[in-house]
């Protein structure tokens, strides 16, 4: 098995019944890197995830390879790059996204029947150059991409889980039910003589205050 056969093994093993080690999502019509970059680099700085691969479709679109060291299932990888579109192409038409999360995936590299024209891993740094043309005129060296695989990694299992939760939308916070208050409800009306006779009657009322309230009771039976 020649080097480039190992890396493809290593990293994007065949699929079993309804599970995947293969993620890939493709932007395409036009295969714009300003907007899959920002993906591509979220995935590491926000996620904590390896790289993903990059390539070429040989037609008309970018796209990003992930690796997973062990398959999830089929439905929890389509969650994956849903989420993934979610956060970073929100404004992206779906149009012009493919994701495949079935376990099938294009075959790397490949020419293209139709134009004659190459698809193949690229680096990083080459990605913005491959936008408006997004394959190759020749074959790539077979050596030339294994060593572009060869820096690669795999996602462990726990990163993916912690990375799928972490893509969740987060639950708006209901509001706080407003406080109610209840206005202090008024008592019973006093007439003024009532008033006056309960503040004699409070023998906790200073003296002075009773005193006055009696005098002022004798004045006006």
């Amino acid at each position: 098995m020649n080097r480039l056969l190992t890396e493809l093994q290593r990293l994007y093993p065949p699929a079993d019944a309804g599970l995947t080690h293969t993620l890939v999502l493709e932007l395409a019509r036009p295969a714009d890197w300003t907007a899959l970059g920002p993906l591509w680099r979220g995935v590491q700085a926000d996620l904590g995830l390896p790289a993903p691969a990059i390539a070429v479709s040989g037609t008309d679109g970018l796209q990003l390879w992930f690796s997973l060291q062990q398959p999830v299932t089929t439905a929890r990888a389509a969650d994956f790059l849903a989420a993934l579109q979610a956060r970073y192409l929100p404004d992206v038409a779906p149009a012009r996204l493919r994701p495949w999360a079935d376990g099938s995936r294009p075959t790397l590299p490949a020419q293209d029947a139709a134009s004659g024209n190459w698809s193949a891993f690229i680096a990083p740094d080459l990605a913005p150059v491959f936008a408006d043309t997004p394959w190759l005129d020749i074959p790539p060296s077979a050596d030339g991409q294994a060593d572009l695989l060869g820096r690669l990694t795999s996602i462990p299992p726990a990163a993916f889980d912690a990375a799928l939760r972490a893509l969740q939308p987060v639950a708006p916070i209901s509001a706080a039910p407003a406080a109610t208050t209840t206005a202090p409800q008024p008592g019973p009306r006093l007439d003024p003589r009532q008033f006056l006779q309960r503040v004699l009657d409070d023998e906790s009322a200073p003296l002075a205050l009773r005193v006055e309230a009696a005098r002022t009771l004798l004045q006006h039976p």
